[in-house]
């Protein structure tokens, strides 16, 4: 049906909205499509079915680029990727994650087949390039990002070392004629790494301190160290910090700040949260109800090892020496465990050993030049509950200087987090909106009120994924979490999925066999796309975001398109000319 002008929705779709509304039965929609012209100009009656029909709160409200109800309409009907129009079978095992160029005209594919796949990204889309990494000793390829300039691919994958299963490594590719660059050690392989810049990107390193006490360090890599590696430094240490429980820092990111004030999508927000002016780093925990909840913290030291920590006159050797002085004379009650033991101790060492957190992260004058490294962290447990953020000057983003970072006094042995999120749950997955002004958060939820006693027996975990949205600029969560996905592994097989998200959506993938995409300003869930097992990864075009691409256990890479785009791509295609052939050569006989 048409009122002048671009495709409207049809005739089926209006029959099923309009059904939503009391007054209007079914004898009457056929009149209602016959005056279409009237409706369509009915502002009132769109709004009273978008709301109704999309089951939206009427406190949101429309879009700010829309310029009407029906658009809205139009929009969320017409531009979502929800058709399959390819599939893409050239990997043999499972397809771990999906990558696009910043041009949109590439993207790459890493797979349990130890692979890298190269495509180009065409109206149907074509295998350009295959990279086989088992030569290098590899296990699989699990993340690819290509860097700023799309001159380079940084592929991360798990190597199989002796005796150590949890060490990774990087690869840096060419994207001019695919030749490997150089190779990174990354360890654990989860760090994943990623590109601080055109040609510097992070790696990690995990160091065992105790049994359940280690300490991360991130570097700063060249990627042409093979070349340069002779004349100026190649690798910097960036920050060193102390994991405690058994946790690890894993999953790092990059956010760039000099957008904040000029987001793609502002979303709808509630007070700003008040900058915190200590010096301590503030945590906020979603496991909480209330903002007396949060000032809390949900495990606090032994009462002895507390009173120590509030002493501000106490050296970290008193500390440890009146410590262990307690223990022995039987003051440290109840007893604790060997595990809860070596907490406490790394506890009161690192407490004169760190270095202070950057200025307030909140601050109006903070430098727009500066960015955040974003991680998954912990502190309870192994599995990753809390985010990370560390701001990263102009002056770190280079490998020039001393190998090891910036000098530092001979106590300041640790850096500290500027900022920590709680999550209350194990977190499973993180994307940044293309502005880097939100932080999109997979989590699967803890029980409330659940206490940790052992660092190694996490409680467990809820098969519903909440989608949590965080406000980078003043480090709040926005909206409430998104939900409609879910996951079954326990914690000890939990593995990673990884969403995306593009000017208005964002998607993600689930154990349930489907992708997910949801409406960005509107909170709600848009479309299931299916596969025929677990979806591990998803990537909005980052010039089109009615192309989404999904990756499966299945093997297989599907593509998505909107409904417009899949009219525009046939209206393309050469019209069949057999009925005119034939009508000419009769002609001729």
């Amino acid at each position: 049906m048409d009122v002048g002008g671009g495709p409207l929705l049809p005739d089926s779709v209006l029959y099923e909205i309009f059904l939503y509304l009391d007054h209007v039965d079914v004898l009457s929609v056929g009149l209602v499509c016959q005056q279409w012209h009237a409706v369509a100009r009915d502002e009132f009656l769109w709004k009273e079915l978008f709301y109704r029909y999309y089951r939206v709160s009427r406190e949101v409200p429309r879009h700010p680029a829309a310029v009407s109800w029906y658009d809205e309409f139009q929009r969320l009907y017409d531009t979502i990727p929800c058709v399959e129009v390819q599939a893409l079978k050239e990997h043999n095992d499972q397809v771990l994650h999906l990558s696009f160029s910043h041009s949109g005209c590439l993207f790459a594919s890493c797979s349990k087949d130890c692979t890298v796949k190269i495509w180009s990204n065409e109206l149907d889309i074509s295998l350009q390039h295959s990279s086989n990494m088992r030569p290098y000793n590899w296990s699989y390829t699990q993340f690819s990002q290509f860097n700023s300039d799309d001159s380079l691919l940084l592929v991360s994958g798990v190597f199989v070392g002796p005796h150590n299963s949890s060490s990774g490594e990087i690869a840096v590719i060419s994207m001019e004629n695919f030749t490997l660059l150089s190779r990174v050690r990354n360890k654990p392989y989860d760090v994943f790494g990623c590109w601080l810049n055109e040609t510097n990107l992070i790696s990690g390193n995990l160091h065992r301190i105790g049994r359940i006490t280690s300490c991360s360090v991130l570097w700063l890599n060249n990627a042409f160290q093979g070349i340069e590696s002779e004349n100026v430094n190649v690798v910097k240490r960036l920050f060193k910090i102390q994991n405690l429980n058994a946790s690890t820092i894993r999953t790092v990111m990059v956010a760039d700040c000099s957008r904040y004030d000029s987001p793609d999508l502002l979303l709808d927000y509630e007070e700003q949260l008040a900058a915190s002016s200590t010096s301590t780093c503030p945590v906020f925990d979603l496991g909480s109800d209330s903002e007396e909840e949060e000032a809390k913290p949900k495990q606090t030291p032994e009462p002895a090892v507390q009173e120590l920590l509030d002493e501000g006159g106490v050296t970290a050797e008193d500390g440890l020496q009146q410590f262990f002085d307690d223990i022995m004379e039987g003051r440290v009650r109840p007893a604790m465990t060997e595990t809860e033991l070596e907490t406490k101790v790394a506890e009161l060492f690192v407490r004169n050993r760190t270095k202070p957190p950057e200025l307030n992260l909140l601050s109006a004058d903070s430098n727009s030049k500066t960015k955040y490294l974003i991680f998954t962290t912990g502190c309870l447990t192994y599995s990753p509950h809390q985010i990370g953020i560390k701001r990263i000057l102009p002056h770190q983003m280079t490998t020039a200087g001393p190998v090891l970072g910036e000098e530092r006094r001979s106590d300041e042995f640790f850096d500290s987090l500027d900022h920590v999120i709680d999550i209350h749950g194990h977190i499973i997955g993180m994307g940044l909106s293309p502005d880097h002004r939100y932080l999109y958060v997979n989590s699967r939820a803890w029980p409330r009120d659940c206490i940790i006693s052992d660092p190694m027996q996490p409680p467990p975990i809820a098969e519903e994924i909440d989608l949590h949205v965080f406000d980078l600029k003043t480090m709040k969560e926005v909206k409430r979490a998104l939900r409609a996905h879910r996951a079954y592994t326990p914690n000890e097989e939990c593995f990673f999925i990884f969403l995306d998200v593009s000017k208005d959506f964002v998607a993600s993938g689930a154990e349930d066999r489907h992708g997910y995409i949801w409406d960005r300003h509107y909170n709600i869930c848009l479309a299931k796309l299916q596969h025929d097992n677990v979806v591990n990864s998803v990537a909005f075009s980052p010039v089109e975001q009615e192309l989404l691409l999904t990756a499966s256990d299945d093997t297989t890479i599907k593509v998505w398109r909107s409904p417009r785009a899949v009219r525009i791509q046939q209206a393309r295609k050469p019209r069949p000319r057999k009925l005119l052939f034939s009508w000419l050569m009769n002609q001729k006989s």
